[in-house]
């Protein structure tokens, strides 16, 4: 089950600003495996299949440092179609000796490592949709320790070439600072669906029955306030909507609960209540 085309709502491209243009080109292409789509002195986008644009990176004049204690990106994950795949990209990673995380979360395997600037990573493979486990509307997920070695064991003899064509954005992670007035936004404006919940801290959303496309927390603590301009991080992404009906349906849902709505040549931005940005896309 594809839940990263239609007829879902979900992640597509993720922009961050860094602080050494040159620096993030050599980490994304021979860490991370992204083939370069378009690249100018002061940005690159990325892309996967050579077509469809994943991730794009941007250095401003005076950017500073990633900002501790703020609201922004926790981490974006890329979805591999394989465990084969994860296995070669976790050795790859491990020739390198790149400090890795890692976590099985019952309804996926991954690992997380981060670039030069701080921003977060989640490199990983789903298990089958019909090995999830549902308790009514909330998906069971865990972080147990993970099984490299088997991992390992299903790319033995494998070269690594870079990420797989049919890598997509699979979800991201956002530090928010106020869990309420997110679910709000997310679920009544954007139309996502809270499929599970860590306490009083975290919650994951998604549409169609996926385990999550977006993930919401107050770990940089409740209040936290949004980046400055110019720092390191999180500068926007893009959420695809399978059509303009939904997209059209999705704008009014937010106007309606107050969200900021911006319309210019085409493209449409919101602004959730801690200050990450989205583009509205087709």
């Amino acid at each position: 089950m594809n839940f990263h085309k239609e007829p879902h709502t979900f992640v597509g491209e993720v922009s961050l600003i860094v602080q050494d243009l040159k620096r993030s080109l050599s980490f994304y292409k021979e860490v991370i495996g992204f083939k370069v789509l378009e690249q100018s002195e002061k940005r690159a986008t990325f892309t996967a299949d050579g077509i469809h644009p994943l991730l794009s990176i941007e250095e401003l004049e005076d950017t500073f440092p990633k900002e501790p204690r703020r609201t922004g990106l926790y981490h974006f994950a890329l979805l591999l179609p394989s465990r084969e795949d994860l296995g070669k990209v976790l050795s790859h990673l491990i020739k390198l000796n790149i400090q890795l995380g890692s976590s099985d979360h019952l309804v996926s395997e991954a690992i997380y490592l981060s670039d030069p600037d701080g921003n977060g990573i989640e490199i990983y493979r789903d298990r089958p949709a019909t090995a999830w486990t549902w308790h009514g509307d909330q998906v069971e997920m865990s972080v147990d320790p993970l099984d490299a070695r088997g991992i390992l064991a299903e790319a033995e003899g494998e070269v690594w070439n870079g990420l797989p064509a049919s890598t997509v954005m699979g979800h991201i992670h956002l530090h928010v600072s106020d869990l309420k007035a997110a679910e709000e936004f997310y679920g009544k404006g954007l139309g996502f669906n809270v499929v599970s919940r860590f306490g009083n801290q975290a919650l994951f959303i998604s549409t169609g029955g996926y385990h999550h496309h977006i993930g919401l927390n107050t770990w940089n603590g409740v209040g936290a306030p949004a980046p400055s301009e110019n720092s390191a991080g999180l500068n926007w992404f893009t959420l695809h909507f399978p059509n303009e009906e939904k997209r059209n349906s999705t704008i009014h849902h937010l106007k309606s609960i107050g969200a900021a709505i911006q319309e210019h040549d085409g493209t449409i931005l919101t602004v959730d209540p801690s200050g990450n940005h989205i583009y509205l896309s087709l």
